[in-house]
């Protein structure tokens, strides 16, 4: 019962941190109370692009003509797209359960506390206990829907992600409150599919931590696919009487009721830290999360904390690499500290969204001198080629330096392509060296380099 590392959580922070682990020679335990691969692989990340993908075959379908195909009537069995889904989930729970197996991690099931003297308590579901110890106790459970006072959900009229993954019937109408990643996402799902949806949000932009022209021009595509969006509002209280659902929302012009089958609330995230006996063992916590430092100590040693339950982006690979790194630090290896302000974000609606480092806004207010470079994908021959010209990538760098201070990416594929801008970032690449770096063509990816080019009035296809 004695390891060297005990992980709580098998997320894509925990079983990481897991498998980096016994690398490292540590004899290693996870503990998991549900699905092994946490929310992203079970009701997160992995199923919802599944979603997505059938709603975007769909889509192609309908504009087959387009592309010179026949075709007959488009058609789909929702409850079969929701069952490919859940089968793609399963086999990357089965694929995390293969890896943890071939590493020799044990694998505990139940729910897990933290006690003093680094030990571990875990309750399977048969109600025992069983105590654990470990030199080194890592805590990575994750976090889940956050619920609104105003918006309290019952699963059926009022529901969060997971509900959203596996409703038996779609809706005809759908009210999704909150624009970020999850909102959007769900939005472009069921419209595409037929569903009326409406978005409400809070702020003055969709997507919100996006670069504002990137904001403005989703808003504008999403429209065309149907959707209505309402900014600057948000729902004062909901009434679920009767068959479908009432919004009540406040906006700059007064109070406006919208009606709906369900409503999606996609407000953000509550970590979950409730239970875990952190107030027993004294690790601190601030506003729901716990507090580590650059290495992911808490305040107390021989205890950590990584991913949804610590401050930053609740990210999966910036939880992944904040398990690796923290089992390396561990293990004393030369390490650096992760560079947050490097961390690529990525939406996967039509069109999708992907961006790393400073808006232009933000570049301005730090006070550097900037070029920005635009590159539409109208001009990309790949892109027109593809049927699919909706979308730009612009860049910014400073003006004094070159450094590539942001990158902000709108249009189908560019979640694939984001990593070049990462990689640029963080070996300190100047412009010159992106203008001199042949991207190979026709691709979307020389797009990146054309926005370069915009940016010092090189520009060749504009």
């Amino acid at each position: 019962m004695n390891y060297d590392i005990i992980v709580i959580g098998s997320g894509p922070g925990g079983y990481v941190a897991a498998i980096r682990a016994a690398q490292l020679g540590f004899k290693t335990a996870v503990v998991e109370r549900e699905n092994l691969g946490g929310i992203c692989l079970n009701w997160g990340c992995i199923p919802t692009k599944a979603l997505i993908k059938s709603a975007h075959v769909y889509e192609e379908i309908k504009h087959a003509e387009e592309f010179g195909l026949n075709k007959t009537e488009a058609s789909f069995d929702f409850s079969h797209i929701v069952k490919r889904s859940r089968g793609v989930a399963d086999k990357m729970n089965k694929g995390v359960g293969f890896l943890l197996k071939k590493n020799k991690i044990d694998v505990i099931n139940g729910n897990a506390q933290v006690k003093p003297g680094k030990k571990i308590e875990v309750t399977d579901k048969d109600g025992k206990k069983t105590e654990y110890s470990a030199s080194h106790i890592i805590i990575a459970t994750g976090a889940r829907s956050r619920v609104l006072p105003n918006l309290p959900q019952d699963g059926k009229k009022i529901i969060g992600y997971r509900e959203a993954l596996t409703l038996p019937t779609m809706p005809k109408s759908m009210i999704v409150v909150g624009s970020g990643a999850i909102g959007i996402e769900f939005a472009y799902i069921y419209a595409t599919m037929g569903t009326k949806v409406t978005v409400v949000e809070f702020l003055p932009n969709i997507v919100p931590v996006e670069d504002e022209e990137v904001s403005k021009h989703v808003e504008k595509s999403i429209k065309k696919h149907g959707i209505d969006v309402m900014v600057n509002s948000s729902v004062e209280r909901v009434e679920t009487k009767g068959d479908g659902v009432k919004a009540f929302v406040k906006t700059a012009n007064g109070e406006v009721t919208l009606e709906a089958d369900i409503i999606l609330s996609a407000v953000g995230i509550t970590a979950n830290i409730e239970n875990l006996g952190l107030e027993e063992v004294g690790i601190s916590t601030d506003k729901g999360r716990i507090i580590v430092d650059s290495f992911y100590k808490t305040n107390i040693p021989g205890y950590y904390a990584i991913g949804d339950v610590i401050p930053g982006p609740a990210l999966a690979h910036v939880a992944s690499a904040e398990g690796i790194l923290c089992v390396e630090k561990i293990k004393g290896m030369n390490v650096e500290p992760i560079d947050y302000g490097n961390i690529p974000g990525c939406t996967y609606c039509s069109p999708e969204i992907a961006s790393v480092g400073m808006t232009e806004k933000k570049a301005k207010e730090s006070g550097y001198e900037i070029k920005v470079g635009k590159f539409p994908f109208i001009a990309s021959g790949k892109a027109t080629a593809n049927g699919d010209t909706d979308g730009f990538i612009k860049v910014i760098y400073d003006a004094k330096y070159g450094e590539l201070l942001g990158c902000h990416m709108v249009g189908n594929g560019v979640t694939d392509m984001i990593a070049e801008a990462v990689a640029v970032r963080r070996l300190e690449a100047t412009s010159h060296e992106i203008l001199t770096t042949i991207h190979p063509h026709p691709t979307l990816s020389e797009s990146f380099k054309g926005a370069t080019e915009a940016a010092y009035g090189e520009a060749i296809d504009l």
